[in-house]
């Protein structure tokens, strides 16, 4: 039965491949979604402007529903606190046909779904709130506008929110002088939190714990730290508490990291790299750090790979051969092929609006 699941899923990435996918990006300079269709093309990967999508709203954070055809959209959290969560559908050549929005009390730095995809959370950079929303599966994936679930524990700089595959947990990552990483059990049914105890984890001092990616197989959990320049593993007890494994460096502990910040995080599906920002705001520092995965979870790093000015969003291909990197102030998307080892090569690029930060992939 593996065996057949695997080559299901391995015939079905091919077909993708061989079709090209789409990528999508909120431009909050223009008020514009845009949408990039992707192509294989001589050992690299084409990249052409689609589509540009008035949405009338400057939004920068986004997520995507694997089984509508929609996507989510929130307004960037510099606009203030009261703001705009959008969605945006798509046709069957995957252009943006439609779209709505929904007033709501907060701006949303970061979107996701739970793993059934029952709910939409957002979680508010401002102010530390985190909301959660309905999706009505009858109006293929629209949030509803009233929240079921709701955290505001007044602590400001909250960075990500993101329910892990068992769908019973859910942490809450604290960047900056905040530095704190929250933990609680998540309702899978009513969308709702219990805290766990302690609520705070209590990350090692001047990380910043940001983004976070789950391992495909293990009880392990990456984060990006903001702040430290590096990826904190944390191994998942059945009960949903965390426990730091292990702090690994991206750069020398006496490298200077004034003007330095760590971005986004991504996992290939077969657990074996993990890929992460470092953004140079004042220092010539603009990174893809490079992990490979050990068996227990732990990660060794590879090396740093270039990045166009400020890489900022990360996502990878559907058939995970590619990294797709967004450029804040470069104002490119870059593709990059993953290589053997872990290695990354550029594989096609694009110019765009600057301030991108976000990205999301079908």
């Amino acid at each position: 039965m593996k065996k057949l699941i695997l080559f299901l899923w391995l015939l079905n990435v091919t077909s993708e491949a061989a079709d090209g996918f789409h990528i999508y990006a909120p431009s909050p300079t223009t008020k514009r979604l845009l949408v990039v269709k992707a192509e294989e093309n001589d050992g690299g990967l084409s990249l052409k402007l689609a589509q540009k999508f008035d949405l009338g709203f400057p939004a920068a954070a986004i997520a995507v529903h694997p089984q509508h055809p929609t996507l989510y959209l929130a307004a960037s959290r510099f606009q203030g606190v009261n703001s705009t969560l959008g969605y945006a559908q798509l046709g069957n050549d995957e252009l943006v046909r439609r779209h709505g929005r929904i007033r709501t009390e907060h701006g949303y730095a970061y979107l996701s779904l739970d793993p059934q995809r029952k709910f939409l959370l957002g979680v508010d950079y401002r102010s530390g709130a985190v909301d959660v929303r309905r999706i009505n599966d009858r109006m293929n994936g629209v949030p509803r506008a009233q929240v079921v679930g709701s955290l505001d524990e007044g602590r400001p700089t909250a960075h990500c929110v993101l329910v892990s595959p068992e769908n019973r947990s859910v942490y809450i990552s604290y960047v900056k002088d905040n530095n704190a990483l929250y933990q609680y059990r998540f309702d899978p049914e009513k969308g709702t939190f219990t805290a766990l105890e302690p609520k705070n984890v209590g990350p090692p001092a001047g990380t910043g714990p940001r983004h976070q990616a789950y391992h495909p197989r293990l009880p392990i959990t990456y984060f990006s730290n903001e702040q430290h320049l590096g990826v904190s593993v944390y191994e998942m007890a059945k009960s949903g508490h965390l426990k730091l494994r292990q702090v690994c460096d991206a750069v020398d502990k006496d490298v200077p990291k004034d003007g330095v910040s760590s971005s986004d995080i991504v996992i290939t599906p077969d657990g074996k790299y993990v890929f992460a920002g470092i953004r140079g705001h004042k220092r010539d520092c603009d990174w893809v750090s490079r992990y490979q995965v050990k068996k227990n979870g732990e990660l060794e790093l590879l090396g740093l790979t270039n990045a166009d000015k400020i890489p900022w969003g990360f996502a990878l291909s559907p058939d995970a051969r590619y990294l797709l990197v967004t450029a804040f102030q470069g104002a490119t998307l870059t593709a990059y092929k993953i290589e053997a080892g872990g290695g990354l090569r550029v594989a096609g690029k694009l110019d765009w609006d600057p301030k991108i930060s976000d990205l999301v992939i079908r």
